[in-house]
């Protein structure tokens, strides 16, 4: 079994962008990804659904009817790089080979005041993005 790629945010985003075979499934509730906003070009695939954080049970179905070869480079990314990690890790345990998960997800981690946003994740880098 092959190991899951970490990649910081602007290291996933070049990653990405040298590949165009590549998926980025961002993992988060359709709420999170739609309102808080997301990468440009990702699929929403929740890994779990809010408020109560239950698992989605159609996930890895959803994973193979939008990624049906277990060969292409998935790119998994959520709030914090948390879920997306578990996420990568049910793929992995499913047979798809090239997994690299997004440190610090789309909104980072918590500054002082509890705010995200602030101290690093895909938006605080700058990177593209977009809300709906």
């Amino acid at each position: 079994m092959t190991d899951i790629k970490k990649l910081d945010p602007a290291a996933a985003h070049t990653a990405l962008t040298a590949d165009p075979l590549a998926v980025l499934i961002d993992v988060r509730d359709p709420v999170e990804f739609s309102f808080v906003g997301h990468p440009i070009g990702a699929l929403n695939i929740p890994f779990k659904f809010a408020p109560s954080m239950a698992t989605n049970p159609d996930f890895l179905s959803s994973v193979r009817v939008s990624v049906p070869d277990e060969k292409t480079s998935i790119f998994l990314l959520c709030r914090s790089g948390q879920r997306s990690m578990a996420a990568a890790e049910i793929l992995q345990q499913s047979g798809y080979l090239n997994l690299t998960n997004i440190e610090e997800g789309f909104e980072g981690g918590i500054d002082e005041a509890k705010h995200r946003s602030t101290v690093n994740g895909w938006r605080f880098r700058g990177l593209p993005w977009v809300q709906s």
